[in-house]
């Protein structure tokens, strides 16, 4: 439905209707409110609008109301949909924050702003070799897969130190930060404790963590970048 797109509810007998501005401005308003509550300055978080799925009119009146953010989680969609977008509005950055395939680090690298799921040595060395034939610099966060489990990406928390020094000393990679998704079962703050320590003891800035279910808690534990779809975008 696009820019028309609503979500319907109730409150107190009243329906309402809510379009993605209004829940973008709820957003950003707890995102204040949690840093607040965490003694840190709001401008230190920053709100990735997750847009995978949804296309261009959907997305379009999100960037008029300011964001300025977005994350996808497929090279091909972002590449289909985001140039026209990009062409209207500069100042806009794209965030991987899926999968990648070393078979599209050159394509990555060329279209996006930062990549936060580097997790195996092939795709460090592939961003890392594209980095340099393309003269870019991209912001990297490593994801660390916290809950151990085997269907999801990511470097094993006992693995996180030797990769991220491979990735810093041998291939002088940017890492600014690591980046997980918790398990669905647990609960989050747990990971997001971990993460962040090992981020202290790893001696890097960034944290990429928190969801549209959990974002609060993420910032309380040091979020520097949250990663908000269905609160923004409705219901995929």
């Amino acid at each position: 439905m696009g820019s028309k797109q609503r979500i319907e509810g109730n409150v107190t007998g009243v329906s309402y209707h809510e379009s993605a501005v209004d829940r973008l401005k709820r957003v950003n308003d707890e995102i204040s409110a949690a840093a607040k509550a965490a003694n840190r300055d709001a401008e230190s978080v920053q709100l990735i609008a997750v847009s995978k799925t949804f296309d261009a009119e959907a997305i379009r009146p999100v960037i008029e109301a300011g964001q300025r953010i977005f994350g996808e989680n497929r090279v091909q969609e972002a590449e289909r949909k985001w140039p026209p977008l990009r062409a209207a509005h500069p100042d806009l950055k794209l965030h991987l924050i899926g999968p990648l395939q070393s078979n599209k680090a050159k394509e990555a690298v060329a279209f996006f702003d930062a990549i936060h799921t580097i997790d195996r040595e092939k795709i460090a060395r592939a961003i890392a070799a594209e980095m340099a034939k393309q003269d870019r610099t991209l912001e990297l966060f490593v994801q660390v897969n916290t809950g151990e489990e085997p269907q999801k990406a990511g470097v094993m928390p006992r693995d996180a130190a030797a990769f991220v020094a491979l990735c810093r000393d041998e291939l002088k990679l940017p890492v600014k930060g690591l980046m997980c998704i918790p398990p669905v079962d647990e609960e989050p703050a747990v990971h997001f404790a971990f993460l962040a320590k090992l981020a202290r003891e790893l001696r890097l800035s960034g944290l990429s963590m928190g969801m549209s279910s959990d974002f609060e808690a993420a910032i309380a534990f040091g979020a520097t970048y949250v990663r908000v779809g269905s609160a923004i975008f409705g219901t995929r």
